[in-house]
């Protein structure tokens, strides 16, 4: 198989007020796409819109990183939320940072969801398609080459089967600094992330595996497919993650390497 097209991607702006959890700043420079909280988990209206001219001062496209209202809880705690309730609930959050990109002049790339319901919708079709329809509402001509603004999420889940049923472009995305079960799950514990001493050696031979031969490296050293009918993958570098800046970077190098080799433009 030919390599898979690869972008670097990283959720953005999760601060709040005077507070701040990453260096965003530092951060953009290795990334592609910049998913920007939208104010139900973590950011505020100072910080969306500094974080995307942030990210139009370094050429990096700006998608929405919507989560479930539990700022408390850092949007990581799932809740009973219908799709109708869910629908409401993203356009709120994306229509806020729409008016920002408008204000930069920048277009809405994509949509990635954060958090707990970034789970419940791969595993729920009624919620992904919830999330899905948000995409449609939002999409326009300018993002991503003429194709509308694109769903991120897991491959092989309902993220990937709502998308393609819509026929919205669809990103496969792959998580450097979390490690996956043998059956293709993602790993997710309070201690899920490691520390970047330990994960650089890991996070190369993983994301060139991944790259070339299109297969997931799990934790007892099996490889899975990523997924069927997947050419483009964005490989996501936590901002909280210890090291984040150093595993971004090198995964970036990787990408970029990659890509050129293969003649993709990114």
């Amino acid at each position: 198989m030919p390599p898979l097209k690869a972008t670097v991607n990283c959720d953005m702006g999760e601060g709040f007020s005077l507070y701040t959890i990453a260096d965003d700043a530092a951060l953009m420079k290795t990334i592609h796409l910049a998913n920007v909280a939208c104010g139900f988990h973590a950011s505020d209206f100072s910080i969306m819109d500094k974080t995307v001219a942030l990210a139009k001062e370094n050429g990096v496209l700006v998608g929405a990183h919507p989560s479930l209202p539990d700022r408390q809880g850092f949007g990581r705690r799932e809740m009973n939320i219908s799709p109708a309730e869910l629908v409401s609930c993203f356009v709120y959050q994306v229509g806020a940072l729409a008016g920002f990109l408008k204000r930069h002049d920048l277009p809405l790339n994509h949509i990635k969801l954060h958090g707990a319901i970034y789970g419940q919708a791969s595993r729920s079709i009624e919620l992904a398609r919830a999330a899905v329809q948000v995409v449609k509402i939002f999409s326009t001509e300018e993002a991503n080459g003429g194709q509308g603004v694109a769903f991120v999420g897991l491959a092989g889940t309902a993220h990937q089967q709502a998308a393609e049923e819509a026929g919205v472009k669809f990103i496969a995305e792959w998580f450097a600094d979390l490690d996956y079960n043998p059956e293709g799950k993602l790993i997710i514990t309070q201690y899920a992330f490691f520390q970047c001493s330990s994960r650089t050696g890991l996070s190369r031979s993983h994301v060139e595996t991944l790259l070339t031969e299109g297969l997931v490296t799990t934790n007892d050293g099996s490889k899975i497919p990523l997924g069927a009918n997947i050419t483009e993958v964005s490989i996501c570098c936590h901002s909280d993650t210890p090291g984040a800046i150093e595993i971004a970077t090198l995964v970036r190098s990787i990408v970029d390497m990659s890509n050129k080799a293969a003649g993709y433009v990114v």
